[in-house]
C-alpha cells in the first residue's frame, strides 16, 4: 500500500497520511510531485489517492498525472480520498472514472470535510475553534472508515451515479469556466518582494522570479499553496485580496 496526494494547505496530506497510517504503519504517503512517487506506485498494488475537490472536480494536476501515467493503473486497487470545504457531489468519482478507464479497480471513495482553503474568499471562513471541530470530526470519520476497510467494507462517497448527477448539475456545469484549462487568473500584486517562497512551494513549477518579482506562467492547478503562505499576501486567484491565509497546522 502507498498513499499519494496533492495537498495545497495540508488538509489532504493529513487525511491520506492518517488513513494510510491506520491501515498499514509501514506504508509511505507521498506528495504527487515527489520524485519517487512513480516507483512507489509501480511497486504497490493498493493506492490511497487523495486530492482537494474544486467545484466537484479534480484539480488539473491530478487529472493530468493520471492521464500521463495511464499505463501504471492497470490492475491497481485504488481508494479515492477527497477533501472539501462544503459540498462535493462526485469529487472522488472524477478521478475514479479516469482510473477505471486505464484498467484500475476502484475500491471506493471517501469525502472528508476539512477547513476551507480558499484564502481570497469570505464565503466559507470559520473561526479557529470551528475549524478545529471540523478536523476532529474528520479524524473520527477517518477512524471509522479505516475500521470498515479492515473488514473489507469501502465507502462509496462520490462514486455512485446519483453522486455523479449531483456533482455535474450541482456544481461542475455552473463553475466549469472557473477551471477551464490551466488557469491564467493567478494575480501577483505590487506587494510582492521577490522572496521566492512561492517558487519553491508550487507543485506545478508555475512561478518564477523575474526582475525581483514573482511571475506566473499560466499553469496553476488551484492548490492555493502559494497564496496561503505568501508572507506579503501578494497572490490571489479567485478573489482580489487575501482574506485569511489557511494552513492545516494552524488548527491543530
Amino acid at each position: 500500500m502507498v498513499g499519494v496526494y496533492l495537498s495545497g494547505t495540508g488538509n489532504t496530506k493529513h487525511c491520506v497520511e492518517k488513513i494510510v497510517g491506520l491501515l498499514d504503519k509501514t506504508a509511505a504517503a507521498l506528495p504527487l510531485e515527489d520524485p519517487s512517487v512513480i516507483n512507489q506506485i509501480t511497486s504497490n498494488d493498493t493506492i490511497i489517492f487523495g486530492y482537494p475537490t474544486q467545484f466537484s472536480n479534480a484539480p488539473y494536476m491530478v487529472r493530468d498525472f493520471i492521464k500521463k501515467n495511464g499505463s501504471l493503473w492497470k490492475n491497481k486497487k485504488i481508494l479515492c480520498v477527497v477533501t472539501m470545504g462544503a459540498f462535493s457531489g462526485d469529487g472522488a468519482g472524477c478521478a475514479a472514472r479516469l482510473f477505471k478507464k486505464y484498467g484500475a479497480a476502484i475500491l471506493g471513495g471517501v469525502h472528508i470535510k476539512m477547513p476551507d482553503s480558499v484564502c481570497d474568499s469570505k464565503l466559507l471562513k470559520k473561526s479557529i475553534e470551528q475549524n478545529r471541530e471540523i478536523i476532529r470530526q474528520a479524524d473520527k470519520k477517518i477512524e471509522v472508515i479505516a475500521e470498515q476497510i479492515k473488514q473489507g467494507k469501502y465507502s462509496k462517497d462520490g462514486i455512485t451515479w446519483i453522486s455523479h448527477m449531483a456533482g455535474l448539475f450541482g456544481q461542475r456545469l455552473w463553475f466549469y469556466k472557473k477551471t477551464a484549462g490551466y488557469t491564467h487568473k493567478l494575480k501577483i500584486s505590487a506587494d510582492c518582494v521577490g522572496c521566492g517562497l512561492c517558487v519553491s512551494l508550487c507543485p506545478m513549477k508555475n512561478l518564477s522570479i523575474k526582475n525581483g518579482r514573482a511571475v506566473a506562467d499560466g499553469k496553476c492547478t488551484m492548490c492555493y499553496r502559494c497564496i496561503s503562505q505568501c508572507p506579503q499576501k501578494a497572490i490571489t486567484l479567485l478573489g482580489t485580496e487575501v482574506v485569511e491565509q489557511c494552513q492545516y497546522e494552524e488548527y491543530r
